[in-house]
C-alpha cells in the first residue's frame, strides 16, 4: 500500500508548509483555482453526457490548416 495515503495530521501540515515555501502562496492559490475550475468543468460535462442531450452544446471551433512550403533544395538526404 502507498504510504502517502496513511499520512497523519502533522505530516500533512509539514507537506503543506514545504509546498508553501517552495512555490509561494500566489502560485498555490492559482493551482487551487485551476483545479477547482477543472473539476467544475468535468462535472458539467458528465451531467451533459448523462442527460438527455438537450442541454448539450456543441462547440464550433474555427481552425486553419497550414501547410508550410518546403523548398526541396533545403532537404537533407536520408541517412538511414
Amino acid at each position: 500500500m502507498p504510504t502517502l495515503l496513511f499520512l497523519g495530521g502533522w505530516e500533512w501540515a509539514i507537506v503543506l508548509v514545504v509546498a508553501l515555501l517552495l512555490f509561494g502562496g500566489s502560485r498555490l492559490a492559482g493551482v487551487g483555482k485551476g483545479m477547482g475550475r477543472s473539476i467544475r468543468e468535468f462535472k458539467e460535462e458528465v451531467k451533459g453526457v448523462e442527460g438527455d442531450g438537450a442541454t448539450r452544446h456543441d462547440e464550433v471551433v474555427d481552425a486553419e490548416i497550414v501547410n508550410p512550403e518546403i523548398d526541396p533544395r533545403d532537404r537533407k538526404p536520408y541517412e538511414g
